[in-house]
């Protein structure tokens, strides 16, 4: 088994184990869910967020993309996580934050960090359903002079996300699990 095969079969394991609940949900969708991942009891635990961020610096270091964001709180903790892992497996990477609405005060930027412009990026987030945080993000991203380039999330959950992102956000999708896998 390689680094990343043994880091992926972690990852879904920590998805199941601290992540995976079971019960009656509304998600940010607005729809009726009998299950829902709480991705930041992953990406807020240590051994979460190196195991993800590590597999996420990966994908960078393949595609050449030397920056990563996403759409405030859900891409926080996942995006600090890549930026510090990066350092330390030497393919260092800028990281940002999309605002969900401008800052009202001081900069009034949508987005924050120190991106340049025309910069290629990757947008991620912890879970999609339908994309709408994710393409809310390459949008914003797009409109403030970035490129996004490809977007990934920790958790697809297979109800429809990656084809609207891959539409609507003109960009590749990767989920680094996808809930089926979580149970086969």
């Amino acid at each position: 088994m390689t680094d990343t095969e043994s880091l992926q079969t972690r990852l879904r394991e920590l998805l199941l184990e601290k992540a995976y609940l079971t019960g009656d949900f509304i998600l940010t969708s607005g729809k009726r869910s009998d299950h829902y991942f709480d991705c930041k009891r992953v990406t807020l635990n240590a051994e979460g967020l190196a195991v993800a961020s590590e597999l996420l610096v990966e994908k960078l270091r393949a595609a050449g993309i030397a920056a990563i964001g996403g759409l405030a709180i859900g891409a926080d903790p996942i995006v600090a996580g890549v930026v510090a892992s990066s350092w330390r497996l030497g393919y260092p990477v800028q990281g940002f934050i999309v605002r969900k609405e401008p800052k009202k005060h001081g900069t009034s930027r949508w987005i924050e960090g120190s991106v340049e412009q025309g910069a290629r990026v990757a947008i991620v987030d912890d879970v999609a359903t339908s994309g709408s945080s994710i393409i809310k993000a390459i949008e914003t991203s797009r409109a403030e002079g970035l490129e996004p380039v490809v977007a990934y999330t920790l958790v697809d959950r297979e109800e429809g996300g990656a084809k609207r992102i891959a539409s609507e956000g003109h960009v590749p999708f990767e989920a680094l699990v996808r809930y089926g896998e979580l149970f086969a």
